[in-house]
């Protein structure tokens, strides 16, 4: 799925915020500390991933944003995905460390905000 349709189907839960300085300008990511599911949505993991990688500090949570700079991440994580495979198991025992304790923590910060991952697993029944 590509970000631009992520983004709309995310659009009546607002992930981005819009400008109160400019009516024109593009409005800006809320910040994976402030996503809905407690992080757990598609954009979510593109930023665990630019951890992962070293992309990203720790730290920064893309609030603030626009759509251009989401892209660009998500097209520098799939550069790096791409050298594995698309598989965790195929990554280095530092890189796996890494990803595993990253997503680890962001699942166990999910649940306390709520979410329980059903959405995700509703259409493996079918």
């Amino acid at each position: 799925m590509s970000l631009k349709v992520c983004f709309q189907t995310f659009k009546d839960k607002k992930p981005f915020k819009d400008s109160k300085i400019m009516a024109n300008k593009p409005k800006t990511y809320v910040g994976i500390n402030n996503e809905i599911n407690g992080g757990m949505t598609s954009i979510g993991k593109v930023i665990r991933d630019g951890w992962v990688f070293g992309l990203l500090d720790e730290s920064e949570t893309c609030e603030g944003w626009n759509l251009a700079g989401i892209d660009a991440l998500l097209q520098r994580v799939n550069t790096e995905w791409d050298k594995y495979g698309c598989m965790v198991s195929y990554l280095p025992p530092e890189l796996r460390e890494r990803h595993q304790r990253i997503h680890d923590v962001a699942i166990q910060n999910a649940k306390k905000a709520g979410w329980s991952g059903e959405h995700e697993t509703n259409d493996e029944d079918e």
